[in-house]
């Protein structure tokens, strides 16, 4: 476990160090391309334009460089050129004046901080249903999956074709709004909901992306895989129960809806120790498909005032401090996930030895 931790301290401290120079690189060459501008225009950069794209103004304003400077033709094209480039960002820039930032100040971070602490929220929320869900959701397809086997080795009656057709529809129908991207949903839905808010991003986060779906199906497979090995024929031999009808056993709906699922004197109870070890080490790509489908859904949507949508709109200003912080924050989660799951595991392992 040392190891471990001593490799994502590492990445942690790489990426922060390349990640700095990098805010370090972009900060200096913000200002000093501002410092280039004032010296080689100087004063006539506080000059007044009223019209930028008028023709006749930048025809006057060279013809007065020329006046000015007589002799240098080329030179005198590009300082009007470079003129009116600046004079259209500062047009720009008034004009967003309350989105575009340049400077990583201490306004600005405040306010990334604060959309970064309700992405945390929205992410360690979806994180923790989406954990109780594919456990629950697995256990609950595994153990309805063995009692029809049951029923069928005791010739119990099945049920009929028209339920089980309903029954196959209403699954189908479940399978194409988990599976369906979050935007498509949210738009779907969008004027009947307000899709700003943070319980909206929690719903798209657990019910769409094929999120729950796929790591229930990985859940149920270990659940299938444990079922076939020879500690569970000891087990039975041992007189363990082995009955999957819902009732009195271990097996009912209170022992499958708790957040810590037991089901002591059951086989499955072994079963399910042993698949929830396995799917552990799942949760970290988890985090990176979870992390990456909030991305996609609040840029697709443009909901203002979440972290990775201030992302998307700080890239179209080419502003790279604020960028490459924002960025930073994100790998932050990704990685302290990691590190989570690796002790996770770790504690899991040594109860499982020391048991």
């Amino acid at each position: 476990m040392k190891s471990r931790l001593i490799e994502h301290i590492a990445s942690i401290l790489l990426i922060t160090s390349v990640m700095v120079g990098a805010l370090v690189f972009f900060s200096h060459r913000t200002e000093s391309q501002t410092r280039q501008q004032r010296a080689m225009l100087g004063s006539m950069i506080d000059a007044p334009i009223e019209k930028i794209n008028d023709p006749f103004e930048r025809a006057l304003f060279a013809d007065c460089m020329e006046l000015f400077y007589p002799g240098r033709h080329d030179k005198n094209s590009s300082i009007v050129a470079e003129f009116f480039r600046i004079k259209e960002e500062q047009f720009e820039a008034s004009a967003k004046s309350s989105y575009r930032t340049k400077r990583l100040s201490a306004a600005t971070l405040a306010n990334i901080l604060a959309m970064y602490a309700k992405f945390l929220g929205i992410y360690l929320v979806v994180m923790a249903l989406t954990y109780y869900g594919v456990q629950t959701l697995g256990s609950l397809r595994f153990i309805l999956k063995q009692k029809k086997l049951q029923d069928r080795l005791y010739g119990k009656k099945q049920p009929q074709i028209l339920l089980r057709a309903s029954a196959a529809a209403a699954k189908t129908s479940a399978y194409v709004v988990l599976f369906c991207p979050a935007y498509v949903i949210a738009y779907s839905i969008r004027t009947e909901f307000n899709t700003d808010s943070a319980i909206f991003m929690v719903i798209l986060g657990v019910i769409s992306n094929g999120l729950l779906v796929m790591y229930m199906n990985k859940f149920y497979a270990f659940l299938v895989t444990e079922s076939k090995r020879g500690y569970v024929e000891n087990a039975l031999v041992k007189n363990l129960r082995s009955d999957y009808s819902f009732g009195a056993s271990a097996i009912s709906i209170k022992s499958l809806l708790r957040p810590e699922k037991r089901f002591p004197g059951h086989v499955f109870d072994h079963i399910f120790r042993n698949a929830r070890f396995q799917y552990l080490s799942t949760i970290k790509e988890q985090a990176s498909f979870l992390i990456t489908g909030l991305i996609i859904t609040e840029m697709a949507l443009n909901i203002h005032g979440h972290l990775t949508y201030e992302l998307l709109r700080q890239l179209l200003y080419k502003n790279h401090t604020l960028v490459i912080f924002i960025m930073l924050c994100i790998f932050y989660t990704v990685k302290l996930t990691e590190i989570a799951a690796d002790i996770l595991i770790y504690r899991e392992a040594k109860r499982y030895e020391n048991g």
